[in-house]
């Protein structure tokens, strides 16, 4: 009995056995990974990633393309165009373009939004021709709005006429071509943005606008204190959206204005061109997107920043 014991207390404990780990992968599941992902990596490298690169190498070199090779002129390009005037002016009119356009489409999107989810006869047909303006392309729109502009032939002119009032040549005026650029880039994106508000709020939960009507909450507290609060991350998204397609907006700009008169509507997306294809100082180009890449990258963060703090998400 004593060498049973002795025998049973020889046996190593089960418990202090050491856990076998898991066998390695074997080295064809990472090629196999290695073959499904490596395409897409290619296909972002190439079209995202070393454009961007390229462009940055640009901005440190002075090239008219039509040398063999650009001239390496290091940051004498950033400081040429952070202390030109005429940049400071082009900054300053592209943070009044896109603010403009941003508040106009947010504003005008929800209060769009609010009239389209009311029980109204045909409103299907109003939301299609309201979207409608987001989804044709910005020559075809920028065309239409020359002929309404027009102050000979237009349609301002046919509605202004029988009123005594002279229809204003906005288009070739350096005081109006800013606001007529903005009047048809909200006729074409304000569509969008109520779209995308009117799916939010056909989203929500009933449960707290009952809740409010119940405490005799009216119809504009409710809106204010219950639904905005809920659109929050609809807001953020349109936001963001609105501020990135507004920094690059060009066609309408090219087709309506070129980016005068004068330089009353250069931005930053037309200086680009400008300095690239007309001055043909691919340096200069490069630089200026350079520093609309930036800008935009510090926007989009300060919004997330301030975003994650006020986004209702529950």
């Amino acid at each position: 009995m004593t060498a049973v014991g002795e025998s049973v207390r020889a046996l190593p404990d089960a418990s202090a056995r050491p856990t076998p780990s898991a066998p390695p992968r074997p080295l064809r599941e990472y090629g196999l990974f290695a073959l499904m992902v490596a395409p897409n990596l290619i296909v972002i490298a190439v079209f995202a990633y070393w454009p961007i690169l390229y462009n940055a190498y640009l901005s440190l070199t002075e090239w008219n393309m039509i040398a063999v090779r650009p001239t390496f002129v290091g940051l004498a390009n950033y400081a040429r165009t952070l202390t030109d005037p005429a940049f400071h002016q082009t900054l300053w009119t592209t943070a009044v373009f896109t603010g403009l356009i941003v508040a106009g489409s947010v504003v005008i999107g929800l209060a769009l939004a609010v009239l389209l989810n009311l029980p109204l006869a045909g409103r299907g047909f109003v939301r299609t021709l309201s979207f409608a303006p987001h989804v044709l392309s910005g020559a075809a729109v920028a065309t239409l709005w020359l002929f309404i502009f027009d102050p000979g032939y237009g349609l301002v002119r046919v509605l202004l006429d029988p009123l005594g009032i002279t229809a204003p040549n906005l288009v070739n005026d350096s005081d109006g071509a800013l606001l007529a650029l903005v009047i048809v880039y909200l006729w074409k994106n304000i569509g969008f943005a109520g779209l995308i508000y009117l799916t939010g709020m056909q989203g929500l939960p009933r449960e707290l606008d009952e809740a409010a009507l119940i405490d005799g909450a009216g119809a504009w507290t409710r809106f204010r204190r219950v639904t905005l609060p809920q659109l929050r991350p609809i807001t953020f998204f349109l936001l963001i959206t609105t501020v990135i397609g507004t920094f690059q907006a060009f066609d309408v700009i090219a087709v309506m204005t070129s980016g005068g008169p004068g330089d009353a509507t250069t931005t930053l997306s037309w200086a680009i061109y400008s300095e690239g294809f007309e001055a043909f100082d691919a340096g200069r180009a490069a630089t200026i997107s350079i520093i609309m890449f930036v800008i935009l990258l510090i926007v989009t963060a300060v919004q997330v920043r301030i975003m994650e703090r006020r986004v209702h998400v529950g």
